[in-house]
């Protein structure tokens, strides 16, 4: 199952019924599980760290040095999951010290032309459509989806669950379960479509819809907001994530609804 034209290192770590097509590079400090598709042109460098049942497509370049000026050539990975698609082109950086590690979790669509940066942390589930860039060390939670041509700034976190538009700029934390869109980027509503296709009741939805209300429609401040979510609602998984996740935002959350 190995083209006579790839190029595979000796100590290449390679499992059974793995497909390497045409004028494939795989470097010496790389794995890469069963049942993996590597297609012609890919370029797999020292840390990769592939799963099972990946499709990765032409161009792609997996675990490249970071684009780090402070990197000083640190034994580092990049690490996909099982069943994760990796379309024409996407680069993806291995981690420097700070992370020590690049992860793609399972059952990913990453489309062509992506770009993820040394350090980032992508959950599983998730889609992110062509030209998408992710910056140094962002964290993306579960069940993201990033539309086209997104560009997110290092150290941005975004929750899982969350929507964001094509073209946004995403410089400031998205919280999970919304949508987020415009100029500079702001909450326009909570991810609906997508929680119902994954199984969220109307129950959870409407406390999800409820909660983002007081922080995003009602012009309270963060703090005061929160308080008062906290004092007027039960505990919820749901509730004490929202909470959490904007209480722990080193950047600051995006903008509310019609915020200035």
């Amino acid at each position: 199952m190995i083209q006579p034209l790839a190029y595979i290192h000796p100590d290449a770590k390679i499992a059974q019924n793995v497909v390497i097509e045409p004028f494939v590079t795989i470097n010496k400090d790389v794995v890469i599980g069963e049942g993996t598709w590597i297609g012609p042109n890919v370029t797999i460098m020292d840390g990769a760290r592939i799963g099972k049942n990946c499709k990765i497509f032409p161009g792609a370049v997996i675990s490249g040095i970071p684009q780090d000026l402070k990197f000083e050539d640190e034994k580092t990975t990049a690490e996909i999951g099982d069943n994760t698609t990796i379309r024409e082109c996407v680069t993806i950086n291995r981690g420097t010290r700070d992370r020590w590690k690049t992860v793609i979790g399972q059952n990913c669509l990453i489309m062509a032309y992506c770009h993820v940066a040394h350090d980032c942390e992508v959950g599983n589930n998730c889609i992110f459509s062509n030209n998408t860039t992710l910056a140094g060390h962002v964290t993306i939670g579960d069940n993201v989806v990033l539309a086209g041509m997104v560009a997110i700034h290092q150290f941005v976190k975004v929750g899982q669950h969350a929507f964001v538009t094509g073209g946004s700029l995403v410089r400031k934390d998205v919280p999970p379960y919304v949508k987020a869109a415009r100029e500079p980027l702001s909450y326009v509503g909570i991810n609906s479509v997508g929680l119902r296709r994954r199984g969220f009741s109307s129950e959870q939805i409407n406390e999800i819809q409820d909660i983002y209300r007081t922080i995003f429609v009602k012009k309270f401040n963060n703090s005061t907001a929160l308080d008062i979510i906290e004092a007027e609602r039960q505990p919820t998984e749901i509730r004490d994530e929202i909470l959490d996740f904007i209480r722990n935002s080193n950047r600051g959350i995006m903008k509310g609804f019609g915020s200035a």
